[in-house]
């Protein structure tokens, strides 16, 4: 078997051109939308997802804000720049960008963030009404994988999903989503960690598997269903190289499967600028 490959950056260029049309018809009534980006110090990574951002914005016609603090930033510093973000009508959504320098508390900016002009689906609020399935701004990496999943016509419904990780930017908040009673989720969801013994017995029950554990090669083919869905969400930089989680091995088993690049993050920062849109449209 050869897996099908969950093209991201595909999925990703259809759902930007929606929004760059979506994004005319409010400039149109004199709306700019603006996106806000808070990166603070100087890791490399960071910096160039940050940059990412601005460059899919000028694609679609989204105005782009961008605030760099230093690394010897305080704590205070970092709230006063979310303050100005707040107060500013001209953003309608932004991010504060992790992870923060050591020494300074991400929990703490988070919650300083406006939930109505948090882009990223993380403040407090938010997350709340993810657990209830209010209605409210999804975080990120969660939204993509599902859109990315539905665009395949992966069956998700009443499926049995694995998560593999319990991070906040990703395994928990996609385990709450996938386990809502709404179409296009409604799964059976486990979500399992690397401290788990048994993991790949767990794995192997999964009709989707999603790995976000940031351990290379993690997931093998012999842990994975024949004809499974698998994402890798997760990923270590070893050098210049970007690894993911998901062994290269597993393509000859799933039925799908998200290519080392171009797979969940292009989506991810397709979802961000959905979220900015929708922040506009709100308001």
């Amino acid at each position: 078997m050869s897996a099908i490959v969950l093209d991201g950056e595909a999925v990703a260029a259809r759902v930007r051109t929606e929004i760059a049309e979506r994004t005319a018809k409010l400039a149109a009534d004199g709306v700019r939308v603006g996106l806000g980006t808070i990166l603070v110090g100087d890791d490399v990574p960071s910096a160039r997802y940050v940059a990412m951002k601005h460059e899919d914005c000028a694609e679609v016609g989204i105005a782009s804000f961008h605030e760099h603090l230093p690394a010897t930033a305080s704590q205070r510093d970092v709230e006063d720049a979310v303050a100005r973000f707040n107060d500013n009508p001209a953003i309608h959504a932004f991010l504060v960008q992790v992870p923060l320098p050591p020494g300074l508390n991400e929990e703490r900016a988070l919650l300083a963030v406006d939930p109505d002009k948090d882009v990223d689906g993380l403040q407090p609020v938010n997350l709340g009404r993810l657990v209830m399935g209010a209605p409210g701004p999804l975080p990120c990496t969660p939204a993509g994988i599902l859109e990315l999943l539905h665009a395949y016509d992966v069956p998700v419904e009443g499926r049995h999903v694995v998560v593999i990780g319990r991070g906040l930017t990703i395994g928990r908040p996609l385990a709450l989503l996938l386990a809502l009673k709404r179409p296009g989720c409604n799964a059976a969801v486990t979500v399992v960690h690397t401290g788990v013994p048994d993991l790949a017995d767990h794995v192997r029950r999964g009709d989707i598997v999603v790995a976000a554990a940031g351990s290379a090669g993690l997931v093998t083919a012999e842990m994975i269903k024949p004809g499974a869905a698998v994402v890798g969400a997760g990923t270590t930089w070893v050098g210049r190289k970007v690894l993911s989680d998901v062994d290269a091995g597993v393509a000859e088993v799933a039925g799908w499967i998200t290519p080392r690049l171009g797979g969940v993050g292009p989506m991810t920062r397709a979802m961000l600028l959905r979220n900015a849109l929708a922040a506009a449209e709100r308001s």
